[in-house]
């Protein structure tokens, strides 16, 4: 149980398992939510919960926590990921993407210039540093609705804590 709540505190993942049936671990949980639903609120149904902290003010790195209860041999296994909506995590990785192909091909262009000893390409280079501030422009971003969203992960990691671990099988 030691490991699984430091891997709680510690990682956006875990996973535990407990004896408790799907249905068992889905009442569990809904009753848990709705003693503390002036902190949380969230959709739960035997095979899936997500659970957000309640706030006046959303940001666009809103965490939330997201378990699968899923059915292993005998056990219920509980895997839990703690990040932002999968949305915004999406967009994010579009944009890391889209800027790491555009600064590939701005520098194979600067390079191809230069081996070839023609000037039809002058401004690839200053493009690839261009796309390089906007790199860290999306890395910073990122940052900053980590570390905006900081508290909400704490509550949410304090949900999984005391939700879960209590149900948690030992080994």
């Amino acid at each position: 149980m030691n490991e699984t709540l430091n891997s709680i505190r510690n990682r956006p993942r875990f996973k535990l398992y407990t004896d408790l049936s799907l249905e068992e671990y889905e009442a569990n949980l809904k009753k848990y939510l709705n003693e503390h639903q002036d902190q949380f609120y969230g959709n739960i149904n035997k095979e899936v919960a997500t659970i957000f902290v309640r706030k006046e003010e959303d940001n666009y790195w809103k965490p939330n926590l997201a378990l699968r209860i899923e059915k292993e041999d005998e056990k219920t296994v509980i895997r839990g990921i703690f990040g932002p909506s999968t949305s915004v995590w999406t967009f994010f990785m579009f944009l890391y993407f889209l800027f790491t192909v555009s600064w590939m091909t701005f520098v194979t262009l600067y390079y191809v210039e230069k081996q070839i000893n023609t000037s039809n390409y002058p401004w690839a280079l200053p493009c690839s540093f261009a796309v390089l501030g906007l790199i860290a422009l999306t890395y910073l971003a990122a940052r900053f609705g980590q570390i905006k969203a900081k508290e909400e992960m704490q509550e949410l990691r304090k949900f999984a804590e005391e939700s879960t671990l209590h149900v948690e099988k030992e080994d």
